[in-house]
């Protein structure tokens, strides 16, 4: 029974070992289909009024963060995915409609952009070095998770551009 207890928990160790490191294409697909549906939660719960929202003056509206974040989902994107990039850059920022449905036609269509790139890459690209910024090299895989930080820090910092205009933001949404 020894043996066997052992054999068990070296396989177990070993089936760890082999799997640690590897990345689940579905759970990336997930986790950007509920950043997108945690994103549209914040763009919904904004009212129109509050778009126009500055916290103070020098800072970017409600809709410039998320279309920065949109942007930046782009470009991040493009570079990572080895695709070209279907906006200009700085584009969704530049719009002139800054309303509420603008605002959210444009930044859903990003992360669409996003996952469906995703899901044409094959796994085994993830660990590919790609040059970011110039000359920072990193893996794919890197490159993603540094887009998925870039979305998650510019919705962060709407959360106060939510209570400011009198609204609660959206409950977080890890799962």
């Amino acid at each position: 029974m020894k043996t066997f207890t052992q054999f068990s928990f070296i396989a177990l160790l070993l089936f760890s070992i082999n799997s640690f490191g590897q990345t689940d294409t579905t759970q990336l697909i997930k986790d950007w289909q509920r950043a997108k549906a945690y994103t549209l939660e914040y763009l919904e719960t904004m009212p129109e009024s509050g778009y126009a929202l500055k916290p103070t003056p020098d800072m970017c509206s409600f809709a410039e963060q998320m279309l920065h974040l949109t942007d930046g989902n782009y470009g991040l994107a493009a570079a990572t995915l080895g695709q070209k990039n279907p906006i200009e850059r700085g584009a969704s920022e530049k719009s002139t409609d800054k309303s509420k449905a603008n605002t959210i036609k444009m930044v859903m269509a990003g992360y669409d952009f996003i996952i469906q790139g995703i899901k044409k890459m094959n796994p085994s690209q993830y660990g590919e070095n790609i040059k970011m910024f110039g000359d920072r090299e990193m893996t794919r895989l890197t490159a993603l998770n540094k887009c998925f930080e870039h979305q998650t820090h510019h919705r962060g910092q709407t959360t106060v551009y939510i209570r400011l205009a009198g609204t609660k933001p959206p409950q977080e949404k890890l799962f």
